[in-house]
């Protein structure tokens, strides 16, 4: 069906591998385009960011650098990343590129100012070597270059991706896209069609283990897990799936040199779409085709309800997709369409005051707030009890997603800069 291949170019085209949170990745990303573009060794960088973009990138860090900040990400990105690997440009860092990179910091060769841009996700990097000079801007999604210039002369330009619209409606690509008709698709599909999906799991569990092997970020995973065994908290399928959840994004935010899948631009929403939803098949001894219905129905339904909204704001996107994670969790547990809704309503009633305060290592304590609250608005679910009327949550479940977008895309807005006011203070 015509429907279902363009949810598969969505999936695969928001479903991607990625190494280091992405704001910082998209940083490098454009600095390495630019350095291709100047065509030798940048001797200075200059990159002027969105607040958002600088929100989601000061307080993390750039993997196989243990650094933290956007200088150490363009700096590595120009001098070492691989332009052409997309959210994995930084597949290709060195130790050597580290050393060059923090060089140029310490010399002052690398600055970083605030760009007067209305768009949630933007970056130009411009790289100078002598007279010459190479300028990328990235717009509207984290690798979308929409121009380039090369000693002032615009040599390619685009107009930036749409991902949401005035209205907080979605803009994933039509009328026809909403639950019901991914949750028919997620149940019909030929599974060798949607079978690319379990790359998913592969990719987040091989990260959430190794958070709970080494020290990472805020160790959220691995006190749990040490909790549990100690015997303090119960060795049980929800401590567990938040353990495990966590401990990924530990790994993630802490600088680990694996990947993770991402889900619309964000690897730790990628990790909560992921990882609940396989511990919960694990419990439930699905197989792998059911195990990847549950997960087109985690990302394809995190991707259309994220698409509601702006993919940087002052909302954390883990609420938007823990609530597709609890229609994943309804359907491994053999629970109706009617089910799944009453989930993604309780998780929207329960969650949706939960802010993003910029990317870090307590991201994982938000992530780890997802798992369970996926986990218990499911159960709720499943047990015929669900949120209706009250708040921004609708009888209706595509109305309160509405609701939730335009509670975001219009109502948010000060509360973000705010936010961001606070952070430069700090």
């Amino acid at each position: 069906m015509r429907q279902w291949e363009h949810f598969i170019a969505i999936i695969k085209k928001e479903v991607q591998p990625a190494l280091g949170c992405t704001e910082p990745t998209s940083i490098a990303y454009a600095a390495a385009h630019a350095a291709r573009l100047l065509g030798k060794k940048p001797e200075r960088l200059s990159v002027a960011v969105s607040d958002n973009l600088y929100k989601n990138a000061m307080g993390v860090f750039v993997p196989g650098t243990g650094q933290i900040g956007l200088p150490i990400a363009a700096a590595v990105g120009a001098l070492g990343g691989n332009p052409d690997a997309g959210l994995e440009v930084l597949a290709t860092v060195t130790p050597a590129h580290v050393k060059e990179a923090m060089t140029m910091i310490e010399n002052g060769c690398v600055s970083i100012e605030r760009a007067d841009s209305p768009d949630a996700v933007y970056c130009s990097a411009t790289a100078y070597a002598g007279s010459d000079s190479a300028q990328v801007t990235v717009q509207g999604d984290h690798t979308g270059i929409v121009e380039e210039r090369k000693n002032g002369e615009v040599v390619f330009k685009k107009e930036p991706a749409i991902t949401t619209n005035a209205e907080g409606q979605s803009a994933v690509g039509g009328e026809e896209i909403n639950l019901k008709a991914i949750y028919d698709f997620a149940l019909n599909a030929p599974f060798e069609d949607i079978a690319f999906i379990l790359q998913a799991r592969d990719i987040n569990m091989a990260l959430a283990a190794e958070g709970l092997a080494n020290e990472y970020g805020l160790e959220l995973g691995r006190t749990i897990n040490e909790q549990i065994k100690a015997g303090i908290l119960s060795s049980d399928l929800i401590n567990n799936m938040a353990a495990c959840t966590a401990a990924a994004s530990d790994a993630r935010m802490g600088g680990a040199t694996l990947p993770a899948m991402s889900n619309y631009g964000s690897g730790n929403q990628g990790i909560t779409a992921t990882i609940p939803v396989v511990k919960m098949a694990e419990y439930v001894k699905a197989d792998d085709e059911k195990l990847a219905r549950a997960l087109i129905l985690s990302h394809l339904g995190a991707i259309y309800i994220k698409s509601h909204y702006p993919s940087l704001s002052a909302f954390c996107g883990n609420t938007a997709t823990s609530s597709a994670v609890a229609m994943a969790l309804v359907y491994l547990n053999s629970g109706t369409f009617e089910q799944c809704c009453m989930a993604i309503n309780n998780v929207i009633s329960d969650t949706s005051g939960m802010v993003c305060d910029g990317a870090k290592s307590t991201c994982a304590m938000k992530v780890h707030t997802a798992a369970q609250t996926a986990y218990k608005c499911c159960f709720l679910a499943l047990a015929g009890h669900g949120v209706e009327g009250q708040g921004i949550v609708s009888a209706d479940v595509e109305q309160t997603i509405d609701n939730l977008g335009a509670m975001i895309t219009k109502g948010m807005q000060q509360t973000d800069e705010k936010i961001i006011e606070i952070m430069r203070k700090n």
